[in-house]
């Protein structure tokens, strides 16, 4: 999920709450406000007496000429937090001392940006550097104003900047905005493996997982024995004639499972707890990130599945249960119960290679 930062220069209690309501990360503010955020809700600040204090915990950088590229880059590798802005550094009242000094002089202002809704797209002009530095990794946020701003920003080298800092002109517009920056996700590459065997594998610890969030049929969680073979296993959307359907949960598999969680990562199943953040995933490769309400651990009667895709082999423990479905490549829910060889059914796979859930490049077998 991409970072949305606010940027607030003028008091409005009904553009904090807007704020609030719809998913912002942060607020980046004058001095003096804390409190009166910090009064309508919890969220993290930008400001000189504010959770994060520019200069020291986020550093806000021009983007206009090599030299400003390479101390983005500098601070990047150093693990800061930067944000691209577009305005002059005297405009902007969260521009650090020693910024300030590195680009005064006769660089030329940067032309002023349109509002929402303009179709004038600021950073026009930067997408080059932008790439370079989206490519070194690190959290690199820039600053929008346009909604092709943010389509812009947040589609860099496909995967994106870490987020962007929306300055709107209404709580209308900042809805809009933190809508967009929000949708704007993680994409899986789904592909179609073979069913090769299913067999009953005795009793397990199998792990529900109720999400806080309201699934559809084609939608679920990537889930597999091994981190490099992850299988889309549904929420329970469908309607049956056993039980009432409970479109917030995951059957997901066995406690020892891996799972695929934001930003690349996996976890296991047993890890999981109630505030976590978890991926959903929909059969054409769309994520959403999903905070789980709560993990049910039950004893339950377990089937293995096995599947293969290009000659890689891969396995998935599901309850042996007819509301337990995996899918098919158009979506739809295909009970375990009713699988057999040669069924496709939607898989992620990788290059094997997870350390503490992040990937890496390392010779590994998983059995």
């Amino acid at each position: 999920m991409k970072e949305a930062w606010v940027i607030l220069k003028e008091w409005s209690k009904e553009m904090v709450e807007t704020a609030l309501e719809n998913g912002a990360d942060a607020l980046v503010v004058p001095p003096g406000w804390q409190d009166r955020v910090k009064a309508l809700g919890r969220i993290l600040t930008v400001s000189e007496d504010g959770d994060l204090k520019p200069g020291r915990d986020v550093f806000f950088e021009p983007l206009r000429s090599p030299e400003d590229e390479s101390r983005i880059e500098d601070r990047l590798a150093a693990g800061q937090v930067v944000i691209v802005e577009d305005d002059p550094p005297e405009k902007n009242g969260n521009q650090s001392a020693g910024a300030n000094e590195e680009t005064s002089g006769e660089d030329p202002p940067l032309p002023e940006c349109q509002p929402i809704g303009s179709g004038i797209v600021a950073l026009k002009g930067k997408v080059i550097p932008l790439e370079n530095l989206t490519a070194l990794g690190g959290r690199l946020l820039v600053v929008v104003r346009s909604l092709g701003d943010v389509e812009l920003a947040l589609g860099i080298l496909e995967e994106g900047v870490s987020g962007a800092v929306v300055e709107a002109e209404s709580p209308e517009e900042l809805r809009v905005f933190l809508a967009l920056v929000k949708t704007v996700s993680e994409r899986e590459v789904l592909r179609t493996a073979s069913v090769v065997a299913i067999q009953p594998a005795g009793l397990g610890d199998r792990v529900c997982v109720d999400t806080c969030t309201l699934m559809g049929e084609g939608e679920g969680l990537l889930v597999g024995n091994s981190s490099s073979f992850l299988f889309l296993v549904q929420a329970e959307a469908k309607e049956n004639p056993y039980v009432a359907p409970r479109p917030f949960r995951v059957n997901a598999g066995p406690v020892h499972a891996y799972v695929r969680v934001p930003g690349g990562r996996t976890r296991y199943l047993s890890e999981l707890q109630g505030g976590d953040p978890t991926l959903i995933v929909d059969f054409a490769g769309a994520t959403q990130q999903a905070t789980v309400g709560r993990v049910k651990i039950e004893r339950r009667p377990l089937l293995l599945i096995e599947a293969e895709f290009e000659g890689v082999r891969g396995s998935i423990l599901l309850q042996n249960a007819e509301t337990i479905r995996l899918t098919a490549p158009g979506g739809e829910a295909v009970s375990v119960v009713d699988l057999g060889p040669g069924d496709p059914v939607l898989v992620a796979t990788e290059e094997a290679g997870r350390h503490f859930g992040t990937k890496i490049e390392e010779t590994i077998w998983e059995k």
